[in-house]
């Protein structure tokens, strides 16, 4: 795939898709595990997901994306599903006009095309629905061509040799031997497994 060509809407919609899923399965008891993310526990790394999916639906309303906060306070243990839900809707109706792909839109890591910034949550989407996987055991199986997809923009956005301490994501890790396109998506973004 092409991430100047393709259209990723369908690949975000699969992407939160399957993070509900996995959302819908966390115990209040393991809000306070840690995950890959070593800085988030599931909790924060809950709020992380939530408020990254506002940033966007901010930028595909035509709204300073910048300005969200990426992180959402005030939710209750048993509401992540339903705060989730809503806040990844409100994503596919903001980008649903066709000329949001082409508009030059701010993000992170700069302006660019809203394709490569969508491109670009679903890379951090696919992430960190890894990240979440990993701290509740595996509960729902992930789609390999997410990772796969996330792995391209995520060598694309993030080369390793340009990574410094203003970088979200560490230092690319080794990969391991028949690593699958998670572990490898993992790996390229600092991560390691947390069991």
């Amino acid at each position: 795939m092409n991430p100047n060509t393709t259209d990723p809407r369908p690949l975000y919609t699969r992407t939160t898709e399957q993070a509900a899923a996995l959302i819908r399965t966390v115990r209040p008891e393991q809000l306070t595990s840690p995950t890959p993310c070593t800085e988030f526990d599931v909790r924060t790394l809950l709020s992380h997901l939530v408020g990254g999916t506002h940033r966007i639906a901010t930028v595909g309303e035509g709204g300073d994306g910048m300005a969200v906060h990426p992180f959402v306070d005030g939710v209750a243990d048993e509401g992540w599903p339903a705060v989730y839900d809503e806040a990844r809707v409100r994503v596919l109706k903001a980008w649903a006009d066709d000329t949001r792909l082409d508009a030059l839109v701010q993000v992170p890591w700069g302006e660019t095309p809203g394709r490569i910034a969508l491109s670009g949550y679903v890379m951090e989407a696919v992430t960190h629905t890894w990240d979440l996987s990993e701290s509740l055991g595996h509960p729902v199986p992930l789609d390999p061509e997410l990772a796969e997809f996330a792995l391209t923009i995520a060598r694309r956005v993030l080369p390793d040799e340009q990574r410094d301490a203003d970088t979200p994501f560490d230092t690319a890790q080794p990969v391991h031997e028949g690593a699958d396109a998670y572990g490898q998506l993992a790996a390229w973004l600092g991560r390691k497994p947390v069991r």
